[in-house]
């Protein structure tokens, strides 16, 4: 099946969309292969064998990426290259392109809906997915949210919130800031939002500000000593207000963006854990929001209109290392729309025997019958 040549085409084209493969020559088989591999990210919700066209749901038309190439395993030499085809605009702006042989096409990025209502669901999906498959939050539970004044932070209190009130797991939560004693940081600007937001609030004062400013080395950042300084606090905090977990606001590109400062700059493959059990035996930190695209936090910020503190000590530094990851990231999104939920998934799906470390796998030994086939380790 072609690609429609237009708009107007691809808008009458009755349900369901097809997922083309590029290139007639690819075996049936492997296209068998193809269509359950993408059934497990849930692309592809029916298969016929009769057919070399695995149907595509139109949910999962505002997800994924624009092309996907085959691992050179599922390659047939005789595979030969689709002629182009044009980009077309089907329902709900998706976005289709042939970018060249063995590769397949699949519905573009997941779009950011327009509705708040329908954009509040989505999130709201994706924080109790969280919260769920990591074990985050349990029966009686008292919560910690920490509240910055960034967008990130806004989000997560409406968001645990929402989960408070729906979900059958009863837990308490309350909103703590920390005032680090920034110069000119409108703490009052957040206290007034704090007293209007429906859920127990506390503002600690701690002047960590003089403190990184006093101890930082030339030529060295502030958020190292910053971030280890204000975690501090925040474990003391919460040990007196009674809270076993403390939720931070970090989301699906800030977990990306460390994983590649540690891959580049650390060299350790880690990122950021949803939940990490700290080594003081008492506290624990959660991050229900680590599925959640920071463009749709953007998105829902900008709805809500909250009132948006930035961190004044962060901007001021020039050419911090996670900025650069962060363009880096934008870039990548920008090109293959598919790369952020492909590297999330990554760090979801580790195959230790195709890593060198040592201390995971002992490469003396064969390994044992499992999903990982031999020759994806033939680039």
């Amino acid at each position: 099946m072609g690609v429609p040549s237009n708009a107007a085409t691809a808008a009458a084209s009755p349900e369901p969309l097809i997922l083309q493969l590029a290139g007639d020559a690819l075996p049936r088989g492997e296209a068998a292969g193809v269509a359950a591999d993408l059934a497990a990210d849930g692309l592809v919700h029916s298969w016929t064998p009769q057919s070399a066209e695995p149907v595509v749901s139109r949910s999962a038309a505002v997800r994924a990426s624009n092309t996907v190439a085959l691992p050179r395993s599922m390659r047939a030499e005789a595979v030969q290259p689709a002629a182009p085809a044009a980009a077309w605009a089907g329902p709900g702006d998706l976005g289709v392109a042939n970018l060249g042989p063995a590769q397949i096409r699949v519905p573009a990025r997941a779009l950011i809906p327009d509705d708040p209502q329908l954009l509040e669901r989505k999130m709201s999906h994706l924080f109790a997915k969280a919260c769920k498959d990591y074990g985050m939050i349990q029966s009686g539970d008292r919560v910690m949210v920490c509240m910055s004044g960034g967008k990130d932070s806004y989000g997560l209190l409406h968001f645990m919130q929402r989960t408070q009130k729906h979900s059958p797991v009863k837990f308490e939560i309350i909103a703590v800031h920390l005032d680090q004693g920034h110069p000119g940081f409108p703490t009052d600007k957040l206290e007034d939002y704090l007293k209007r937001c429906g859920s127990p609030y506390e503002i600690v004062h701690y002047n960590t500000y003089d403190i990184v400013m006093e101890k930082l080395e030339p030529g060295k950042t502030t958020c190292s000593l910053c971030s280890r300084l204000r975690r501090g606090v925040l474990y003391d905090a919460a040990k007196r207000l009674g809270c076993q977990k403390i939720a931070l606001g970090h989301h699906r590109d800030d977990i990306l963006s460390t994983l590649l400062l540690n891959l580049f700059f650390c060299g350790q493959l880690k990122a950021m854990p949803p939940v990490l059990h700290a080594d003081d035996g008492y506290n624990t930190v959660i991050r229900p929001m680590a599925l959640i695209p920071e463009a749709m936090l953007i998105k829902w910020s900008e709805m809500q209109q909250y009132p948006v503190i930035p961190c004044n000590l962060c901007s001021k530094q020039p050419d911090l290392k996670r900025g650069q990851m962060n363009d880096l990231l934008r870039e990548l999104d920008k090109r293959y729309p598919g790369a952020l939920p492909s590297a999330l998934n990554a760090v979801q799906d580790v195959k230790p025997r195709f890593l060198l470390d040592q201390k995971l796998h002992d490469f003396s030994t064969a390994s044992a019958p499992g999903d990982d086939r031999d020759e994806d380790a033939f680039g």
